[in-house]
């Protein structure tokens, strides 16, 4: 059961503690004077500019433009209609709860945030056609024997053989997307760091604010270091060190994120980031979604009453049992 939780005071003493310790349309940087100046509407007590509160990022717009719209960065103003249309139909048409389709869908229609579509024909900008750029050599390898480990699964002899997905130690690697669920984060500051809740696992990422210099290369991070400064009216947030069991659309631990938020209007945040890693792709690339206000982050509890991990290691153990008494049959 997901209950609604107050997370603003949580995360408001987690930031308390850092403090104390340390003593347009998205898809391009807007940089007309008045949108400038509306950005100086919002301000914290202490000057800077405010993107606290609850938001959430989901759209059905893909991140890679589908090979329909090549050569388009925008829909037409019917095509954006008719897609907002087949979102709601696809929110109707839900299987009646306790149905083996609902069950087959591991979730009922009512909890998935299906946002809607931002006008673009993909949340990638760069490079111009929408799509991530080519796999390096040694970045196909990594493919493929990724997709290889994921066809043959097995023998599962602990929970350390399942992936860290279903084990709920890391649901979604820094970009955070948009996807069915739990889109929402809750942003709080003070004048030395930046806390942005994700709903997703309960991730909270605290950014300082104050110039020091990233962890040592050898730490490593589910969600990397992150270190953040105020470009005029955007929060520019640079992060490295990050895990390499965990990446990005098949990135290494070498991955080199930059992500920008500029809040344009009261319900408004314009999200952009760039990705670059020599090792996976042949050059760096960018997206951009919009965040829109309001979107409440709600209690995640990624293993109540889930059996899935039970079941997962008794199904081995059950197949070792059977192999044995083959091989005892063959034997006698």
């Amino acid at each position: 059961m997901r209950t609604q939780i107050l997370i603003y005071v949580g995360v408001l003493a987690i930031l308390a503690q850092v403090v104390a310790a340390q003593g347009t349309a998205p898809g391009a940087p807007d940089t007309s004077k008045k949108n400038t100046v509306a950005a100086k509407k919002w301000r914290t007590p202490w000057g800077d500019p405010d993107l606290q509160g609850s938001w959430s990022n989901a759209t059905t717009t893909p991140l890679e433009r589908p090979a329909k719209y090549a050569g388009r960065e925008f829909l037409t103003a019917e095509e954006r209609a008719a897609q907002d249309k087949q979102t709601a139909i696809g929110r109707d048409k839900r299987a009646a709860p306790g149905t083996p389709e609902d069950v087959a869908g591991a979730y009922n229609a009512f909890w998935w945030e299906w946002g809607r579509a931002d006008g673009r024909t993909s949340l990638i900008y760069d490079p111009p056609d929408g799509r991530i750029p080519a796999l390096t050599p040694e970045g196909q390898k990594r493919s493929t024997e990724r997709n290889e480990t994921v066809r043959t699964n097995g023998p599962y002899y602990g929970p350390e053989d399942l992936d860290y997905y279903t084990r709920c130690i890391l649901r979604s690697p820094l970009p955070r997307l948009s996807s069915g669920y739990d889109n929402n984060f809750e942003i709080v500051q003070t004048p030395g760091a930046v806390a942005i809740f994700m709903e997703m696992i309960h991730d909270t990422r605290i950014i300082p604010l104050d110039g020091s210099p990233h962890l040592d290369t050898s730490v490593r991070q589910w969600l990397g270091d992150s270190r953040g400064y105020w470009e005029g009216d955007t929060l520019v947030v640079e992060t490295t060190n990050f895990n390499a069991r965990r990446g990005f659309e098949g990135a290494t631990e070498n991955l080199h994120l930059v992500e920008r938020w500029t809040r344009t209007a009261e319900d408004r945040i314009d999200y952009r980031f760039t990705v670059s890693d020599p090792a996976t792709w042949t050059r760096p690339w960018s997206a951009a979604m919009a965040w829109s206000k309001g979107g409440t982050p709600y209690e995640y509890a990624c293993h109540e009453d889930n059996f899935g991990l039970y079941g997962i290691l008794a199904g081995a153990r059950a197949d070792e049992q059977k192999a044995a008494k083959a091989a005892k049959k063959g034997t006698e």
